[in-house]
């Protein structure tokens, strides 16, 4: 990585740089880069999943034997209009 692929990113990030900015970008790219390479190197095919992990914690959906009529719905609102439920404009 050198101060063009600096200029490159920070013309795709529409972002103005001073040339020490820069330079102190390199320098943690630099530094970024050589830290994902240690972590490139780490095995993980024959790492051992942990007890603890991830499950559904979500409640199981169940179904409710519900009956709700309409005119019991219509007689439970305030107001009603040719069978629909009437509710203040809203702007």
């Amino acid at each position: 990585m050198d101060i063009k692929d600096v200029e490159n990113l920070a013309e795709l990030a529409k972002i103005e740089l001073s040339p020490e900015e820069k330079k102190g970008i390199l320098k943690d790219m630099e530094g970024i880069l050589e830290y994902v390479k240690v972590i490139e190197k780490v095995e993980v095919e024959n790492s051992a999943t942990p007890e603890h992990g991830p499950r559904n914690v979500w409640r199981e959906d169940e179904i409710a034997d519900r009956e709700f009529s309409k005119e019991s719905i219509l007689s439970q609102f305030p107001d009603s209009q040719d069978g629909f439920l009437k509710v203040k404009k809203i702007l």
